[in-house]
């Protein structure tokens, strides 16, 4: 299978061009034949990688050795699980693995428009086999084909980095991935339209739902990995501003915005121009993601080692796509005019736009700061790196602005809000966050940025709680139904209004623990068995914390394993048992590093220990 894997992999370059040539010129020409031929292409393509991806899963399940990749990220003792993962486990299989993501949403898109659509097909077909044919290239000619053999064979292999045998990394990278190739899918529609001169709000109608999937996927895919970081990286928390954590925030950022900004062109004719750029600037942002990792250029506990020639190779695609897509917008610059202009501050257009343009300065204050140890080594020869402080200060007031645009873009009106339409809309909301900060003040809250967070929380909260309400008992009186029975009608009835309110609090949710965090404490004693530390919570709790000993174990071959020490604490709660925890330090056998740390964890919905 790994030799068919490796054969299919080769394959799939010429017919990668044929697709990407015949698409174009079946646009150009519309000749339907090519056209079909180029479409037909996709399913190939995807059937190969399929197969070399399978042929890679092969070799990681057989331990075959004899191939580099293989050899450096897998062994004979390591789990099943983890051996079925090693796709994206590296470099090599995870280029492929994306690879195939694409190749396989290109066959759903080729397959759910094989009967509509078709003026924009052909281009969407080319574009997909361009991006496909760049990744093959990488593949076959970069140094990181997954089939490259060693020139002997080990009798074991190096084994998983310690860190990647969690749970969280089997899902965490994957989900990632499909937010990042989803995006490709309007991309490619948004170069169509821009080929074909159709310029007005169809391509982003047809590719809305790929929008969702890719913010989607990149939503969870980053709350994975911030849950990931929390339990394995011993980071004492779940985002660090982490270089390649970063580069997977900078899209979400860009596709946030465009999923806002839209709005505006399908319902004011608006912002052409931006909307096209923003697409332009997501796709190349979920490539810039990729190679980040994949080059180690900047020192990441993401990172694979440095590989110059890929990151020349990243950095010249990506520039090439901004070259071609700036002189496509240039050129079709007459067509996308705005249609209206801004009327008032006071509107909807206004606090979107607003909206896009905080979220683009924490894009490009993240792109900076993540940036600035290449840009400082380039101009003083000194790699200055920037730290968490930097990213904090300059995100955390645009994080508090974008939060109260939350409560106020969806219900202010279009073209100009009145004074009726504030007065309606925000005064029992404004006094609710008023009054939930006197409270949270009163009870003792007084970190400044978590007691803002939380009245800001409570204001859009509150903006929302009575949209339903009024849309519900709007309902009710005019269809004569009951409460119940009129809101799951009014939700199911305008599912893109009401789920972007659910959005909206699952976001606000999230704001509110994030503030949490102001109330971190840190403690640290040196015991002995037997002893009984007291530490008080925030909140009001005592944990008595009482340290059982330390037991040492030897590993036996299981999953790597030289030794273990395990520290055992039992944990009371305001003189209540609430059960064991434990923390160990680990040394495994093929790795020449530190003892790894695995944390205890204790959650409760308003606190961990």
């Amino acid at each position: 299978m790994t030799i068919l894997g490796e054969f299919a992999l080769w394959i799939s370059l010429p017919i990668a061009v044929w697709g990407m040539v015949f698409g174009y010129v079946g646009g150009r020409t519309l000749r339907g034949d090519l056209v079909l031929s180029a479409e037909r292409s996709i399913y190939i393509v995807f059937v190969l990688l399929l197969v070399a991806s399978l042929g890679v899963g092969a070799a990681f399940l057989g331990d075959r050795f004899e191939y580099w990749y293989v050899a450096n990220y897998s062994n004979a003792n390591l789990e099943l699980f983890y051996k079925v993962t090693g796709l994206w486990a590296g470099q090599r299989g995870s280029l492929l693995f994306w690879a195939l993501l694409l190749a396989l949403f290109a066959v759903i898109t080729v397959v759910t428009n094989r009967n509509k659509h078709r003026e924009f097909m052909p281009y969407v077909t080319a574009v997909l086999q361009t991006i496909l044919l760049f990744f093959i290239v990488v593949l076959l000619f970069a140094d990181v084909n997954p089939f490259e053999k060693l020139a002997f064979t080990p009798a074991d292999g190096r084994g998983l980095n310690p860190q990647l045998q969690n749970y969280w990394m089997t899902i965490h990278p994957p989900t990632l991935y499909l937010g990042f190739t989803a995006f490709t899918i309007p991309f490619a529609f948004a170069v169509a339209a821009l080929l074909n001169g159709r310029l007005d709000a169809r391509w982003i109608q047809l590719t809305r739902r790929w929008i969702l999937t890719s913010w989607l996927f990149l939503s969870v895919g980053i709350v994975f990995g911030m849950r990931w970081a929390y339990e394995e990286l011993g980071w004492g928390g779940y985002w660090f501003w982490d270089p390649v954590e970063n580069a997977s925030l900078l899209p979400w950022l860009t596709a946030t915005a465009f999923l806002h900004s839209v709005q505006i062109q399908e319902n004011r004719g608006m912002l052409k121009v931006w909307n096209m750029s923003l697409v332009l600037l997501t796709f190349l942002l979920t490539i810039f993601a990729t190679f980040l990792t994949r080059s180690g250029l900047i020192e990441s506990v993401h990172s694979f080692a440095q590989e110059l020639k890929i990151a020349y190779i990243f950095l010249g695609f990506m520039g090439t796509v901004m070259a071609a897509s700036v002189v496509l917008i240039i050129y079709r610059l007459p067509q996308l005019r705005s249609e209206n202009q801004i009327e008032s501050f006071l509107s909807r257009e206004s606090a979107f736009l607003f909206n896009n343009l905080l979220l683009l300065g924490a894009a490009f204050s993240v792109m900076w700061g993540t940036m600035f140890p290449l840009i400082s080594e380039g101009f003083t020869g000194q790699e200055i790196s920037v730290g968490p402080p930097f990213f904090e200060r300059v995100n955390f007031p645009i994080g508090l602005v974008l939060l109260t645009l939350v409560g106020i873009g969806p219900v202010i009106a279009w073209r100009r809000a009145s004074k009726r339409n504030l007065q309606k809309n925000f005064t029992i909301p404004i006094a609710v966050g008023v009054v939930t900060g006197i409270v949270l003040f009163g009870l003792g809250a007084r970190h400044e940025l978590p007691l803002v967070t939380w009245s800001i929380s409570a204001f859009v909260l509150a903006v929302i709680v009575t949209e339903f309400w009024k849309g519900t008992r709007a309902r009710a009186r005019i269809e004569r139904e009951g409460h119940l029975l009129a809101f799951f009608h009014l939700v199911t009835r305008n599912r893109r209004r009401w789920g972007g309110y659910t959005v909206h609090i699952g976001f606000v949710l999230m704001c509110i623990g994030f503030a949490g965090a102001g109330y971190n404490q840190d403690t640290r004693f040196n015991v002995q068995p037997g002893d009984v530390v007291s530490v008080a919570s925030p909140f009001g709790h005592v944990y008595d914390l009482t340290y059982e000993g330390l037991s040492m174990s030897i590993g036996r071959g299981e999953r790597n394993l030289l030794w273990q020490a395990i520290a055992t604490v039992s944990v009371s709660q305001d003189g209540t048992p609430k059960g064991i925890l434990t923390t160990e330090k680990r040394q495994y056998t093929n790795r020449d590093t530190q003892p790894m740390t695995e944390v205890g964890i204790r959650s409760i919905v308003s606190e961990d220990l």
